[in-house]
This record gives C-alpha cells, sequence and structure tokens, in this order.
C-alpha cells in the first residue's frame, strides 16, 4: 500500500499552548496549535525564528509538557503520566534528530548509537548488532570504533540519526538537522531521512529554514505567531 493510503492519525495535537515565564515577563509562545499527522507522513514545519516551532516539537517528542492541550500518540496521551513514565515512551516511541549531533565524545559511534537502547535496558548482543545494522544502514559500517572527533559533520550527524533510530521508534523528529552541514553533506542526510521513511514506514516531523527541503514532505505546516497559519499539501504526497 502506498503510504499516502494509510489514514491511520499516528499524531493527534488538540488545543496545545506553551508560555515562558520570566521574571518580569511571559512570551505566550504557541497558542492552541491542532494537528494531525498520519502514520509514515513526511512533515516539515516552517516559519519565522521564534514562532514556535523547536517548541512545538519538543512538545510533540515529550521533551517537554504544554501549560494547556494534549497530544496524543496511538491514542494515548503521553501527558496523563508521570515524568519517569514520559521518558519511558519518549525513549521507545520517539527518536530525535537535532541541529547539533550530541554526541558522547568518549564513546565510540557504534556505543553512541547504542545508548539509548541501554538506557531501554535491551539485551546487549541484540542491541549492538541492531546498533551495526544501522551503521552499515547509513553507510558508515566502516566507522564503528571511530569516536565523533574523528568523524566529519556530516558523518555525525549520519551516526545521530542511527542513534534516533536504535528502539526502532513510530515518531523520528528533526530539528534543522542539516544546519551546521555543508550543501553535499546536507542533501546526503536528506535522502538518508526520506529513504529511511520509505523503507520503515516511519513518520517524520522535520523543522527547517530550507524552503528545498520543506517542500519535498508531503504536508507542510506554516506557524506564524504561535499558531498554525497554513497547511500545505505538496506534490509529494
Amino acid at each position: 500500500m502506498n503510504k499516502n493510503e494509510n489514514n491511520t492519525i499516528l499524531l493527534n495535537v488538540r488545543d496545545v499552548h506553551k508560555t515562558y515565564r520570566m521574571k518580569a515577563s511571559s512570551l505566550h509562545v504557541l497558542k492552541g496549535i491542532d494537528l494531525q499527522i498520519k502514520e509514515g507522513e513526511i512533515i516539515s514545519i516552517v516559519g519565522p525564528s521564534g514562532v514556535g516551532k523547536s517548541t512545538l516539537l519538543h512538545i510533540i517528542g515529550i521533551l517537554d509538557r504544554p501549560d494547556k492541550g494534549t497530544v496524543e500518540i496511538d491514542d494515548i496521551d503521553v501527558f496523563s503520566f508521570e515524568d519517569e513514565k514520559c521518558a519511558g515512551l519518549r525513549n521507545k516511541t520517539v527518536g530525535f534528530v537535532f541541529q547539533a549531533h550530541y554526541l558522547l565524545p568518549e564513546f565510540t559511534a557504534l556505543e553512541n548509537i547504542m545508548m539509548p537502547g541501554m538506557i531501554a535496558d535491551r539485551e546487549k548482543n541484540e542491541l549492538k548488532e541492531s546498533a551495526q545494522s544501522l551503521l552499515t544502514k547509513v553507510g558508515l559500517e566502516d566507522r564503528a570504533d571511530h569516536r565523533p572527533r574523528e568523524l566529519s559533520g556530516g558523518e555525525q550527524q549520519r551516526i545521530a540519526v542511527a542513534r534516533a533510530l536504535i528502539n526502532r521508534p513510530r515518531l523520528l523528529l528533526a530539528d534543522e538537522p542539516t544546519g551546521n552541514l555543508d550543501l553535499q553533506a546536507a542533501e546526503s542526510l536528506h535522502d538518508l531521512l526520506w529513504q529511511l521513511n520509505r523503507e520503515e514506514n516511519q513518520t517524520l516531523i522535520i523543522v527547517t529554514h530550507n524552503r528545498n527541503l520543506a517542500s519535498q514532505a508531503d504536508r507542510i505546516i506554516e506557524l506564524f505567531d504561535g499558531r498554525v497559519e497554513n497547511i500545505r499539501v505538496t506534490n509529494q504526497a
């Protein structure tokens, strides 16, 4: 079945608000976000700096709680749980790729990829096999024993993608993942993310300022002043 014929709703965001409070003032960043995202979709989130793109991604990824509203993954209200259970759900359900790779410098590429699986208490031999398989999938099987400082920027980000995928998440979130890369490395990483979506039917939500990259998603969600201003279906859908 073509992924765009799949009408299963994986993610349901209802009336999400977020305000950051400072000593003398407050900043209302999200002002009632409503979204439905299907399983296997590629969604790009665009808009000017400061409109709440990263904040929304962090809430969807269970890294931050909204002040109001609900986020449901597979019809489960993720914020109905205490923080510890939220963390466990995030570890097993969501993969996150940031603009900075955040690899741990003292560990090898293979060990960095294994880290979320170790937190999930997976069996070590099975986990190592999964990590080696992901290294091959991202084209870096010969870099298993290299530490981050021995890798190029593009290679570091590919390792970060593999780490995000190690627990086979339903939802892959990427926050400006190509922002620190040169054009060639950025295009290579983009191709990898789209390939993984096709192979795994994985739902991908990507925040980007790159309009060309955004246009290759199934739908583009435009944020303005903390609200969804427009949702456009692209010719990729």
